[in-house]
């Protein structure tokens, strides 16, 4: 009598019957890379969200989800030929390997902050072993703008294009205000544009100097700004107002309560 199979391999065949050419669902079987990685994207953000929850059995079913989204890709690319789930793990797993010899070989043992050093290395080899230069290569081109920024200063600093100290960026920032300030003026979308990024971009690297994820520190402030603005619509809906009939001078009170209410 055979083993029943795994986990994994009953949802490696439903992804095969899914993707069937006869009797598999219409919607999978149209699908290809490129209309298949939002989902994965946002399958990833939705990971995050449940870490932050709290909830194991939430963190549970989208980690499931995730997981579907590599046997999903994984099942696209054998169909072509290139390579199939085993194969993905099999490069992960002794990529893993080759990057913690301390764990798995004969190498001393690190602190986190060695181990990070030495991965960088590593990696910094991978990239030129596939003939990728400069020391900006590999960095995804997709990444949400902020975080790259950011990818990409701590990459330039390893060479020493850095700011001293954070002191020093707060002196571009204010630099950079002034240029944008000038450009106000114009008017010229291109101009404004072009000025607002660079204000952008030094404070994504200010937010490396001081030691800082800037895509955390925005999602921070998204999140403040919600519970503040939400203070307001539910106080004047007391009175029985919205947000649009109240003044300006009304709201920038309320505004003033919900950070006093530590909101």
């Amino acid at each position: 009598m055979s083993n029943p199979p795994s986990a994994m391999q009953s949802l490696i065949t439903v992804m095969a019957s899914l993707r069937h050419p006869e009797t598999g669902c219409p919607w999978d079987r149209d699908q290809n890379f490129a209309t298949i990685a939002p989902y994965t994207i946002e399958e990833a953000y939705e990971v995050q969200s449940a870490i932050e929850s709290g909830d194991p059995a939430q963190l549970k079913d989208e980690l499931g989800d995730l997981l579907f989204q590599v046997v999903y890709h994984s099942r696209l690319a054998e169909e072509k030929s290139w390579f199939t789930f085993d194969d993905v793990a099999q490069t992960i797993t002794a990529k893993m390997i080759s990057r913690h010899p301390h764990v798995f070989g004969n190498a001393n043992a690190r602190d986190s902050a060695a181990q990070t050093t030495a991965w960088e290395a590593q990696k910094s080899a991978e990239r030129a072993a596939r003939h990728e230069t400069g020391i900006l290569a590999g960095i995804a081109k997709t990444l949400p703008a902020l975080q790259k920024a950011q990818k990409l200063t701590a990459r330039a600093a390893r060479t020493g294009f850095d700011w001293p100290n954070p002191q020093a960026v707060l002196d571009k920032l204010a630099e950079e205000t002034t240029e944008l300030r000038e450009e106000l003026e114009s008017a010229d979308p291109a101009r404004l544009s072009d000025e607002l990024g660079d204000m952008l971009f030094v404070l994504a690297n200010l937010a490396r100097k001081l030691g800082l994820n800037a895509e955390s520190c925005l999602k921070s402030a998204n999140e403040k700004f919600t519970r503040r603005f939400s203070h307001i619509e539910a106080t004047l809906a007391a009175t029985g107002r919205t947000a649009a009939q109240a003044s300006l001078e009304d709201m920038e009170s309320l505004w003033t309560q919900a950070k006093e209410l530590g909101l």
